[in-house]
């Protein structure tokens, strides 16, 4: 079994992941009022893939990750639509599972709703409130951000410096401007409210994953993940709210994802600069929309573009036509092997996917050049990781294709014996359409997938 490394947010630093018991990771999902774009679609994968990667080094793994359905950007969206929030919030959860489903990594092992878990939310801003770290105010509930002497220490920010990004609601409440809401009394122009001990309302956005959390995977949990915009101030609070009702830390180790790009700019339903996750996956099919999640490290910015999404196609192509081409459940030489072990260490490091993948299509460069004889063993094995398992299924295609490029090899072949050189230029041309192309050696012609 690897040691698996993995940068924690708050120290900067990579730490371990315990060796035995079952790994708990937390990521934050989308908040439902409209369909998610490929940017979101990123955290799923990424958090998804690593689950499936411990899962294969033979870890126990509990994956949860939350939907937000109870929301200000609900409300809004459901008042501009003119219908009611819970409904528009069930129409879009739907929708949500429906494209994530496209992806084809399986679902998370929990996916709690918000609106389900308002018992435990309202216990722990109880909790909060008789700690003194929290108090009532006019029918909402406010974290006192200077009663957590530890603010700040996730995201590395001054306090001073510092926006909840709540604007001037509720201001003339707060007994600081740095304070946040836990709980929002219930408003004329909102359609969804619960009962409380401070009045009919609903949960502040942080505290939901914060109970969430808890309930489900307990307290000090390995692994919280979600996109680096969510750092502050989301996951900030998060962690204080914990710490100050449970005298604990939520989780051990916080993971944040890089933002995917277009222009240069986070891709964002208020910026406008979005590209509808089912309308990529329409466009260019799963096995190219995940090969372009996995293709960058997960830490870092990932650029956006039709080119890039091109690409990622052309690799998937490349590993089909591999596995197309090969005998199918053999052993590998042991130096291929190693190209293996290269890729798991590479997932083991801070789940370096690109890297990974530099291991995977080496692997599949040596396999081209090899040919008969090599076992795509090894290679299964890594796709199953990247959620890519399923190419297997469609290498059949890849087999006739290499069954038909093995078929006119043969015919040029022997028209270069008899001399008819027009006829072995056509067939070299035919090969070439089809993907392959001739490279002519010692030991004979050899067919290389281009790209290769």
């Amino acid at each position: 079994m690897r040691t698996v490394r993995l940068h924690d947010s708050r120290s900067g630093e990579l730490r371990e992941l315990r060796a035995d018991g079952t790994i708990g990771i937390y990521a934050c999902g989308p908040t439902v009022y409209n369909r998610i774009h490929i940017g979101n679609a990123r955290p799923f994968v990424v958090f998804s893939l690593l689950a499936r990667f411990l899962r294969a080094e033979g870890r126990d793994v509990r994956l949860v990750m939350n939907v937000t359905d109870v929301n200000d950007k609900i409300y809004a969206a459901a008042r501009e639509r003119d219908v009611k929030s819970d409904a528009l919030a069930a129409e879009m959860l739907a929708r949500y599972r429906a494209d994530t489903d496209a992806l084809g990594l399986g679902r998370p092992d929990e996916e709690p709703l918000a609106s389900q878990m308002i018992e435990p939310i309202i216990e722990e801003i109880a909790a909060l409130v008789e700690r003194g770290h929290a108090y009532a105010a006019g029918g909402d509930v406010y974290f006192r951000v200077r009663s957590d002497p530890s603010y700040g220490s996730l995201s590395h920010r001054d306090v001073a410096d510092m926006d909840q990004g709540e604007g001037v609601e509720g201001a003339e409440r707060k007994q600081d401007p740095l304070d946040f809401a836990l709980w929002k009394g219930a408003k004329a122009d909102e359609d969804t409210s619960w009962e409380s001990p401070w009045g009919a309302g609903r949960p502040g956005w942080h505290i939901e994953c914060s109970a969430m959390a808890e309930r489900l995977l307990g307290l000090e949990f390995d692994v919280h993940g979600g996109g680096a915009d969510l750092l502050f101030p989301h996951h900030e609070n998060e962690a204080a709210q914990t710490r100050s009702a449970r005298g604990r830390e939520l989780a051990r180790i916080w993971m944040h994802n890089g933002m995917i790009q277009m222009s240069g700019e986070k891709m964002a339903k208020s910026v406008g600069n979005i590209a509808l996750l089912h309308e990529v996956l329409a466009a260019h099919g799963r096995d190219a929309v995940v090969m372009y999640l996995a293709s960058g490290h997960y830490r870092q910015p990932l650029a956006f573009s039709e080119d890039e999404l091109l690409e990622a196609g052309r690799r998937v192509e490349r590993i089909r036509e591999c596995l197309g081409r090969l005998a199918g459940g053999a052993e590998s030489p042991p130096d291929m092997a190693g190209r293996r072990d290269a890729f798991f260490d590479a997932l083991a490091d801070d789940f370096n996917t690109a890297a990974a993948l530099a291991a995977l299509f080496e692997w599949v460069r040596e396999a081209n050049r090899r040919g008969a004889g090599v076992g795509d063993g090894d290679l299964r094995a890594m796709l199953d990781v990247l959620g890519l398992g399923a190419l297997e299924g469609l290498a059949s295609d890849a087999a006739a294709m290499g069954a038909r490029a093995a078929e006119l090899l043969a015919r040029r072949e022997q028209a270069r014996r008899d001399r008819d050189f027009a006829a072995a230029d056509e067939l070299r041309d035919e090969l070439r359409a089809l993907g392959w192309e001739i490279r002519d050696g010692p030991d004979g012609p050899e067919l290389i997938a281009r790209g290769a």
